[in-house]
């Protein structure tokens, strides 16, 4: 597999398909909104979008970074996500890095999002992808401190690897995660909105399932679980919608399997 790991400020053109890394923890949240039931999370640029989403439809959970707000119902923490039930809602997400880095390539032909919580299923999808002959170049977006978060860029890092040795060890890319400055702020308290657990929960190695693929929807750059039986060489890419072989459209429960 031909891999690049990136920083948003260095895509200069589209990559065909882009995974999108943020451990800590626009894409930990996210695979626990779809474990506690979510249908599909919304990726919005700004948090008046988010808002503005949220008064046409007042059902949609507005999520973002930092402490609570007016208009918010939750934050970005998969501590405190963990206790709140989500079945068959929308999440509408906006973080400082993550969210950004899935718009910044949101034209792509593939665009996965993933932590090490997602780690196998999503190099899972991309073994398969590349067993269907569709290509092996695949651009990592570590969307981190600029590009240099050593959390994202470890777990880039190791869904490469992962793609190409099934076998291939997480222990020391893990090891690095958790001695990141990430986080260490996270642990320290100097990030608002977090929770005791959460650089443990952004750690838990294949937590889920499913991969996270995101594609645009009616103008809207929308997330979804995406499960890849062992074996599979289902269609994935923003035409594989609702049926379409592979795709997690079933209930997530907590502990994780879809069914």
């Amino acid at each position: 597999m031909d891999a690049r790991i990136l920083g948003i400020s260095e895509l200069v053109e589209v990559p065909s398909v882009a995974v999108v890394v943020d451990v800590m923890r626009a894409f930990t949240v996210a695979a626990w909104a779809f474990g506690q039931g979510a249908e599909k999370i919304v990726l919005a640029g700004s948090l008046d979008e988010v808002l503005a989403l949220k008064a046409r439809r007042p059902d949609w959970v507005a999520l973002k970074d930092g402490p609570p707000a007016p208009g918010f119902d939750i934050v970005n923490s998969p501590g405190m996500l963990r206790s709140v039930h989500l079945g068959g809602r929308t999440v509408v997400q906006k973080t400082t890095a993550g969210t950004v880095g899935a718009l910044a390539v949101k034209e792509a032909n593939l665009v996965l999002c993933a932590g090490f919580v997602v780690a196998e299923a999503t190099a899972r999808l991309l073994r398969t992808r590349g067993s269907d002959g569709a290509g092996a170049g695949v651009t990592f977006v570590v969307t981190g401190e600029d590009g240099q978060a050593e959390e994202d860029l470890a777990c880039a890092q190791y869904i490469a690897r992962r793609t190409v040795d099934a076998g291939a060890d997480a222990t020391g890319f893990l090891r690095r995660a958790a001695d990141s400055r990430a986080a260490t702020e996270l642990t320290e308290g100097v990030r608002q909105g977090a929770h005791p657990d959460d650089v443990a929960l952004c750690l838990e190695l294949d937590r889920f399932p499913f991969a996270m693929v995101a594609a645009l929807e009616d103008s809207l750059m929308v997330l979804r679980p995406y499960a890849v039986p062992v074996g599979s060489t289902g269609a994935v890419g923003p035409g594989a919608g609702a049926g379409e072989p592979g795709l997690a459209d079933t209930e997530v429960d907590d502990a994780g399997p879809v069914r």
